[in-house]
């Protein structure tokens, strides 16, 4: 039987759902913008208050990245307003959409966010958050599941978001815990001549005991 949700490289369901920032059509919301999709259990949960908190903490982060972010939860779009008042949100909403996902909604989202995963989150059992990042052509290109009990890391997500536009423009890759500064892989299918061209900080390769040369480093472009 074929795995459930989305996988590497699939195209976002282009759902249309009531949201904190109105009614959307996901793709027109993404426009062309990057975006993150966050599923939680519901509001005025512990773990998720303070994930929604950071989240809109960094919104100028995201923002500065050209990315925009849509929380899933199956609370109503009333309850959501009423729990960004209660975090003191006040621009939040400017940032962060919250999204319901509640079954009984009329012409809810819910069919199609089955592709996405998302339609476990009312059993306690397999309550979880994934995070969903889509690229402008509105394929996913990172997913991650965090059991409900482990909040997420933003700094992490943020990491990520980094690498994955700087490699989606520049052909290298981000080694082991990159960090946004540090030197960078040059991708294999690239020969030496045309990396040579193509990064005129320089191309060097790290010495092994094999002797082979194919980790080529060059300072982030």
């Amino acid at each position: 039987a074929a795995m459930p949700g989305l996988l590497l490289g699939d195209e976002a369901p282009n759902f249309e759902a009531d949201t904190t920032q109105g009614r959307i059509r996901f793709h027109d919301f993404l426009g062309d913008s990057w975006g993150i999709l966050f599923s939680h259990p519901r509001d005025f949960t512990p773990v998720c208050t303070t994930e929604l908190g950071r989240a809109a903490k960094l919104a100028a982060e995201f923002s500065k990245r050209n990315v925009k972010m849509i929380a899933l939860s199956i609370d109503s779009v009333q309850d959501h307003l009423s729990w960004c008042k209660v975090q003191g949100w006040g621009g939040v909403q400017g940032d962060l959409a919250l999204l319901p996902c509640s079954k009984g909604q009329r012409r809810h989202p819910y069919r199609t966010l089955h592709r996405l995963g998302a339609t476990n989150l009312t059993s306690q059992k397999t309550q979880s958050g994934k995070v969903f990042i889509f690229g402008p052509d509105k394929k996913l290109k990172l997913s991650i599941l965090y059991p409900a009990t482990t909040g997420r890391n933003f700094d992490e997500i943020l990491r990520v978001v980094d690498s994955l536009q700087l490699t989606a423009y520049k052909k290298v890759a981000t080694p082991v815990d990159w960090k946004p500064g540090d030197s960078v892989m040059v991708v294999p299918t690239l020969p030496d001549e045309e990396a040579k061209k193509l990064f005129p900080k320089g191309v060097f390769t790290k010495d092994l005991p094999s002797g082979k040369k194919y980790l080529r480093y060059t300072p982030q472009p």
